[in-house]
């Protein structure tokens, strides 16, 4: 008979990959129990497109209404873990932070949502990183 290397009561091993995937749809799954309106919304990760890099910040999800759907962009949200004075802030604390506000921007409920173009459009960007 044949066990495991690490035996039986060590857990699986997650790369801060997965971590952060896990983290996003556990925060989406809770906040769809919360508000009905996410029903049907889609969670999606990607790493960082050139989309999100700009001259002044780094958008760290894009929000778009008519797809339903939320995009976050992993490495400029891991990236902008570490403060200025190099105080690392908690990863998971950081990721369900963007998943709120993103969620609240698709919803309209955050007051500084950075809708483009106005009333009416498709597309938002939110949570940009701007540079010093």
């Amino acid at each position: 008979m044949r066990s495991a290397v690490t035996g039986p009561h060590l857990e699986p091993l997650r790369t801060r990959i997965e971590d952060f995937d896990v983290t996003v749809a556990s925060t989406a799954a809770y906040l769809r129990g919360l508000w009905p309106d996410l029903e049907g919304v889609t969670f999606q990760v990607a790493d960082a497109p050139a989309e999100a890099i700009h001259d002044d910040h780094v958008d760290r999800w894009k929000v778009y209404h008519d797809d339903r759907r939320i995009v976050f962009f992993r490495l400029p949200i891991v990236r902008f873990l570490r403060t200025q004075e190099g105080e690392e802030k908690d990863e998971k604390l950081l990721v369900e932070s963007c998943v709120f506000r993103a969620v609240a921007d698709f919803l309209g409920r955050d007051r500084g949502s950075s809708r483009q173009g106005g009333t009416g459009t498709s597309e938002s960007r939110g949570g940009a990183c701007y540079w010093g």
